[in-house]
């Protein structure tokens, strides 16, 4: 490479790149290949194109004859450009620069291609595309549309996961350690330090460096701005100070380019040549929260999405089910609100995207307990901090019974999210009553006068999640209120189901004789009415009371009508639950084949919707069932013990003092018979596992199964000692490095004992022979 004094003083001072090693050398890659004649990084404004695009020059610049810097924006930047190619190529002939750069390529940066600068800048490309020593690199917001043409899409830095917390609550503390190895926290880090020596990234203050970064989105220049504010502001301040505003953040460098001092003024600039439509469409959704879909957005048919998706105003935050989840970019949102709020149109806004997520919550009931069940919770999980903004506006304005409707309508899909005490608040404020029994406060939202029957829906609602949440003494007191205020209305069907749901709670409080009076006579009323899918979860509650009463073959017999009503009405959340009943039945019976079928079922059922709030006992009853039927699964075992310890952790859900001692002496067992690191290495690897994740941990345990009557031994089947070791290992779950630093032996070596395993015992995966191994013990 060339000495750095032979590139041009334009380049400007050294900077260091951070989290930017793949496409740096991509990007140098590129340059290099003799074929290659442009190359456009792409991105938008505030991501760093221009500092990646110099620092690779840096860098190679040395291996071409020739380097020039221009500024496509500049405006003698036409003459500039004349005067460096001349009318038909590189104005003065290439030569080796003095450490032996290439003869006669010649390499332009061409910086900047954006807004006024676009159409020169493709003109004088268009007109290089004949010489072929000279290689372009442009920077542009969008692809400049030039034949041959290679585009590197430059990305804003990873950010932060989601802090694993109680839903709805504080997050929980962010591990500083894991933090260091994302990208936009070590850039926040670094400048940081820049500003504060001192700084240091700390369990007190990690949590709020990584809100920082993800309200941010990870633009390289917003964290930047953002770490030099901790001049002004400690850390657990600035997120504060950022919410719904990122372009308060301003004080870049006086050199740089004027974008480059504020997020307004970036925000500003990246707005700037857009048409009426696009900036009309860019207001409207600069209201919705990030992660909302083209249809909750009513955008199917708008052509002015693929107008901000190119010039990175709109982005895609990720997927579900098939559907783009988008976001209005920060800054640019930030802004578009402020300016809507100026042109008095925010209100109107807001409104409509109220009125967009009340209509999408409403139609979505009827499909909710049966047909389209997993896809409709799904959705709106995706969708839930808009239904949540929605709410807010609609308790902003003071309307009271749709702010009611809509919390109504979160009922099935809060659950499933583990959305518990949010759901609790939500309930409690919309009624008015803070629910205090026997209060006779009637007003909802906004002091709205609620009528009877909405009060008594939300009174039974509320008591649906303090059972949820572990208080089934507070339940009882809350179904009991509902039933009071339902008796004025004269509502059967409803007050049947709050008799139902007041059953499941008295069962759960410790009085199954007091359950099942209720429960008879709603399982009889919903029966008589035709209410299917009520009558098929009373009388699993009632099946429940009975088994808790000793009579198994009578709680058989409901628990079989329940389950075939669920299955017929498709309602897969309440048929997992039934299932789970089934299960614990079938192990009252020692039937432990029979309880692991039904325990899977319910697994993949709350996969499917999603499930939050009843996986993390679901996973228990699992895992203590994997202890009894597969011993050798138990680092598999301590996994879903620490993600359902995790998970309900979220949900912010206390558990039963019988169930929590049961758990703990699983723990202790395991404990016990593990060696202390596996133990400890298996309980992290849990604690970090999403809830599909964990979903799909204990589906890959290998069934219970009967040991054959005249089945080989290993010993029979041609193992050797060693590989009998390896087989125990891979059994429980360990990994070929894991099996090598265990048995002292190297990786390759257990590679060729697993594969020696398989083919005598006939398996063809690791699952398989975990399943062997179950049957030795």
């Amino acid at each position: 490479m060339s000495a750095m004094g032979t590139l041009p003083a334009s380049l400007g001072p050294v900077t260091e790149l951070v989290g930017r090693e793949p496409e740096a050398a991509m990007l140098r890659e590129r340059l290099r290949d003799p074929l290659v004649r442009l190359v456009t990084v792409t991105g938008r404004a505030g991501v760093g194109k221009s500092r990646l695009a110099m620092e690779v020059v840096r860098e190679i610049g040395g291996e071409f004859g020739r380097v020039e810097v221009l500024d496509a924006g500049a405006p003698d930047t036409p003459s500039a450009l004349t005067a460096v190619l001349g009318p038909t190529g590189p104005a003065e002939p290439c030569s080796p620069s003095a450490q032996g750069g290439e003869t006669g390529r010649f390499l332009l940066l061409l910086d900047g291609c954006d807004h006024e600068a676009r159409a020169g800048a493709a003109a004088a490309l268009e007109a290089l595309s004949g010489d072929p020593r000279v290689v372009v690199l442009a920077t542009a917001v969008e692809p400049l549309g030039v034949y041959g043409e290679l585009l590197l899409p430059l990305a804003p830095l990873p950010v932060p996961g989601p802090l694993r917390g109680p839903a709805g609550g504080a997050a929980a503390a962010a591990d500083p350690q894991e933090l260091r190895d994302v990208a936009s926290v070590e850039l926040f880090v670094r400048r940081a330090r820049a500003a504060d020596p001192a700084f240091a990234l700390t369990l007190e203050n990690a949590g709020a460096v990584a809100e920082i970064c993800t309200l941010l989105d990870g633009l390289p220049l917003a964290v930047e701005l953002a770490a030099r504010r901790l001049r002004l502001l400690p850390p657990h301040l600035l997120p504060v100070r950022l919410r719904d505003r990122t372009t308060v953040l301003s004080g870049g460098p006086a050199n740089a380019p004027e974008r480059h001092r504020s997020l307004a003024a970036l925000a500003e600039w990246s707005c700037r040549g857009l048409d009426a439509p696009a900036r009309a469409l860019l207001a409207r959704l600069a209201v919705y929260e990030p992660g909302f879909g083209l249809s909750a957005a009513g955008l199917s048919a708008e052509p002015a999405v693929d107008t901000l998706m190119d010039r990175g105003l709109l982005v895609v935050v990720g997927e579900e089910q098939g559907e783009l989840r988008l976001a209005v970019s920060e800054p640019v949102r930030s802004h578009a609100r402020e300016a809507l709020a100026q042109a008095g149109g925010e209100d109107a806004a807001r409104d409509a995207h109220a009125e967009r997520y009340r209509t999408l919550v409403g139609s979505a009931q009827a499909g909710l307990g049966g047909t389209g069940q997993d896809h409709l919770l799904r959705e709106l999980a995706a969708e839930g901090a808009n239904v949540t903004a929605a709410l807010r506006r609609l308790r902003e304005r003071g309307d009271g019974e749709a702010a009611a409707a809509l919390v109504l309508g979160c009922r099935l899909p809060w659950l499933a999210q583990g959305r518990l005490r949010e759901g609790l608040q939500w309930c409690d404020e919309s009624d008015g009553a803070g629910g205090a029994a026997g209060t006779g406060g009637a007003g909802g939202a906004g002091g709205a006068v609620l009528p009877e029957a909405v009060r008594a829906r939300l009174a039974d609602m509320s008591g649906v999640f303090a059972l949820a949440l572990g208080d089934p003494q507070e339940a009882v007191r809350r179904h009991r209120r509902a039933l009071a205020l339902g008796k004025g209305v004269g509502d059967r069907r409803q007050n049947a189901l709050v008799s139902a749901h007041l059953g499941a709670a008295l069962l759960e409080a410790g009085d199954p004789p007091g359950a099942r009076a209720v429960l008879v006579t709603a399982l009889s009323a919903l029966e008589s009415m035709g209410v299917t899918g009520g009558a098929a979860g009373a009388a699993a509650s009632l099946a429940g009371v009975l088994r808790a009463e000793g009579d198994r073959r009578r709680a058989q017999e409901l628990l079989d009508r329940a389950v075939e009503a669920l299955r017929r009405t498709r309602d897969g959340r309440g048929l997992a639950g039934a299932l789970r009943t089934e299960a614990a039945l079938a192990l009252d019976g020692d039937e432990p084949a029979r309880a692991d079928r039904a325990l899977r079922e319910s697994l993949r059922l709350y996969g499917d919707v999603g499930e939050r709030t009843e996986l993390p006992g679901l996973l228990e009853e699992f895992s203590l069932l994997l202890m009894r039927t597969a011993p050798a699964q138990r680092p598999r075992t301590v996994r879903l013990l620490a993600a359902a310890d995790t998970l309900r952790a979220e949900t912010g859900a206390a558990v039963a003092d019988e169930w929590r001692s049961a758990a703990e002496r699983a723990r202790t067992d395991l404990g016990a018979r593990l060696d202390w690191t596996d133990f400890a290495v298996a309980w992290a690897e849990g604690v970090r596992m999403t809830a599909a994740q964990a979903v799909a941990e204990a589906l890959a345990a290998p069934a219970p199964a009967r040991r054959p009557t005249s089945g080989p031994a290993p010993e029979d089947q041609s193992l050797t000692p060693r590989q009998v070791q390896v087989a125990l290992l891979v059994s429980e779950g360990m990994t070929n490095r894991q099996i090598a630093a265990r048995l002292d032996i190297s990786e390759w070596t257990v590679v060729n004992h697993v594969r020696q395993v398989m083919r005598r015992l006939g398996c063809s995966s690791r699952v398989q022979v975990a399943g062997a191994v179950g049957r030795w013990t």
